[in-house]
């Protein structure tokens, strides 16, 4: 499964950058986020509970940043155990660029691997809940880093 977006942010890009970094921030934006602890600046551990179709599991995973590029660009892998529901892995790579002072504009690609129930599911269903889950990600995340901005 293969996601790309484009997100326009109201913020300047370090904060953008700043905020993508800060794990209170993620936490409130992943969906069904139950917990996110940064282990190191590369590594995070999150536990989620999502619900896709008729399947609903918890999943712990972790997550390891590549910070390289940063602040213009970096990328991250992850891999999520679900028990019986399955399994997931996959990784996206990230860019933020500055279009003008006070706006960023983020873009991601992003691909996934999944197993066990939730693969059963259908394709569709997948990368349908998959887009949702994305765009709530995003616009929470955009409306907290542009309130942070603007108090």
């Amino acid at each position: 499964m293969e996601l790309s977006d484009e997100i326009i942010i109201n913020a300047p890009k370090d904060h953008v950058y700043a905020a993508l970094n800060d794990p209170s921030i993620l936490q409130q934006c992943i969906p069904g986020c139950e917990e996110l602890i940064k282990h190191s600046d590369t590594d995070l551990e999150a536990k989620v509970v999502l619900k896709v179709g008729p399947v609903k599991a918890r999943f712990s995973g972790n997550v390891q940043l590549n910070t390289s590029g940063a602040p213009d660009a970096f990328s991250l892998t992850g891999q999520g155990n679900g028990g019986a529901a399955g399994h997931a892995k996959g990784g996206a790579n990230v860019t933020l660029t500055a279009e003008g002072p006070e706006t960023t504009i983020l873009r991601y690609e992003a691909k996934a691997d999944i197993g066990g129930k939730l693969a059963q599911l259908g394709s569709r269903l997948i990368q349908s809940t998959a887009k949702k889950l994305a765009a709530k990600f995003f616009k929470s995340f955009a409306d907290i880093v542009h309130e942070d901005v603007s108090v």
